[in-house]
């Protein structure tokens, strides 16, 4: 699956392919962040935006014979004009989501381009929905492995069921089914760690306490007023991602009354994980989340009284420990955010865990220690008796080993490319794909730029004055 995008903040012109881990790195104010928050916004949104012309005549013979045949191929060729009308949808409310205003992205384009393998597999999946209604009124629809029809099933009773039950409710079921089935295994289910997670982390509690003295107030004062709207349009001045996250420690207390599939069979990534931030997590009924530290496991810390990397992994932690599932794409803005470079390696490694476990990772980072240890972690996973020598006496193991096909890196800078509309090429912000080599690892010059410059003056300053 690939993203191109135009007129996206700085980004001029650009296109990345989603791979199982994807890296996009480069200086301050080069777009990177807008990147990942447009893809996460489309991820979050898709399937309420998708529009699919399911025919009323359909409906109605559901409605009159009670159920319905749908051949999902005859959809599946009308994959791309589907996903066209869904982008531009979804480009008309990158304003909201991206809460800016709409003169920013006026010129804006958000295209996803599927490749052919994209596609591949989806009669093979299995499908089922029941929806009950009152009046014992059912709604099933279920698509067989290995088939390619969906049964549609409608019981209905009462003699004139279209007045309790309007047929654009069943329609809307149906065409969120067939979208489900084409493209919910193309469209990763995403989590991401904004930036700004930090600040979630300590001011979760503040925001509960103000938003109910603030709705409070507002019926005290004006009952005309209504509160959910004017609360709700204020939360709208900021971008998706950051309200996510901040909904997602806020509710903490129903996260934690599941385990995700990691907590139950690789406990050993949570522990490498607790030594990263250097303690456990621990919410209560309170509405307060604490922090054990593992140097005294007497004492639990809230959240301000922590450490900067406790709060800045807060929210991975409790994802990783709670909610993770395969095939999502975990998407991190900055991953090194108040990280000690030794835990910045950890945390590559990790990153790398996970790709293995089919978890999809998604970052944007300035860490050249993350993209240092995720070049050795390629560069080991070799068929030579000497590298397995190497990564037993440096403690790697096996699970932490990622190939190089795996991984896609993006470097945000400026580069000549086409624009629409222009026959010259023009010096613009893009995202320059990578070289990654199996013996080498990442080509990632933004970085090396930096440290080579350094090396130079310290050198000179070193050395400078010898004959």
């Amino acid at each position: 699956m690939k993203i191109s995008v135009e007129n996206l903040g700085v980004l001029k012109k650009a296109e990345f392919e989603l791979g199982d881990l994807t890296i996009i790195c480069g200086d301050n104010n080069t777009g990177k962040t807008y990147a990942a928050y447009s893809l996460y916004c489309f991820l979050s949104n898709w399937l309420h935006l998708m529009k699919i012309d399911f025919p009323n005549s359909q409906i109605s013979t559901l409605i009159s014979k009670g159920s319905l045949s749908i051949d999902i191929t005859s959809w599946v060729e009308k994959t791309n004009m589907i996903l066209k009308r869904t982008c531009q949808n979804y480009t008309k409310s990158l304003p909201s989501f991206l809460a800016s205003k709409p003169s920013n992205f006026k010129d804006s384009s958000f295209q996803i381009l599927l490749q052919p393998t994209d596609l591949s597999g989806i009669t093979e999946q299995y499908f089922k929905r029941n929806f009950k209604f009152s009046n014992n009124v059912t709604l099933s629809m279920i698509k067989a492995k290995d088939d390619t029809d969906l049964i549609v099933t409608l019981v209905l009773e009462g003699e004139n069921p279209e007045i309790l039950y309007p047929s654009r409710i069943f329609k809307d079921l149906i065409t969120e089914a067939i979208g489900t089935i084409i493209f919910g295994q193309i469209f990763p289910k995403p989590f991401i760690a904004s930036a700004e997670r930090t600040g979630a982390a300590i001011f979760h509690k503040e925001l509960n306490f103000s938003r109910n003295r603030l709705l409070e107030e507002m019926i005290k004062s004006d009952k005309n007023v209504d509160p959910m709207e004017l609360l709700f349009s204020s939360y709208q001045d900021y971008p998706q991602p950051v309200r996510d996250n901040t909904d997602f420690i806020r509710n903490l207390e129903s996260v934690v009354k599941r385990d995700s599939f990691i907590a139950e069979n690789h406990p050993e990534i949570l522990n490498d994980f607790s030594q990263i931030v250097g303690g456990q997590y621990q919410a209560v009924n309170d509405d307060m989340i604490y922090f054990k530290p593992h140097k005294n496991k007497s004492i639990r810390l809230a959240m301000d009284e922590s450490s900067s990397a406790a709060r800045s992994l807060l929210d991975i932690g409790f994802y990783l420990r709670h909610q993770a599932k395969k095939g999502d794409i975990l998407m991190v803005d900055e991953p090194e955010l108040n990280l000690h470079p030794e835990n910045q390696r950890r945390i590559a490694r990790i990153f790398a865990r996970l790709v293995n476990l089919d978890i999809k990772v998604f970052i944007t980072t300035h860490s050249d220690y993350i993209i240092k240890e995720l070049n050795t972690l390629i560069m080991l996973n070799q068929d030579n008796s000497y590298l397995k020598m190497v990564a037993e006496r440096e403690g790697y193991k096996s699970e932490e080993l990622i190939s190089s096909d795996r991984i896609r890196v993006y470097m945000a800078e400026k580069a000549l490319i086409k624009l629409k509309n222009n026959t010259k090429r023009s010096n613009v912000q893009t995202l320059v794909e990578a070289v990654i080599n199996p013996e080498l690892g990442i080509e990632a010059r933004c970085f090396d730029e930096t440290i080579n410059k350094m090396n130079d003056i310290q050198d000179a300053i070193l050395w400078g004055d010898e004959d």
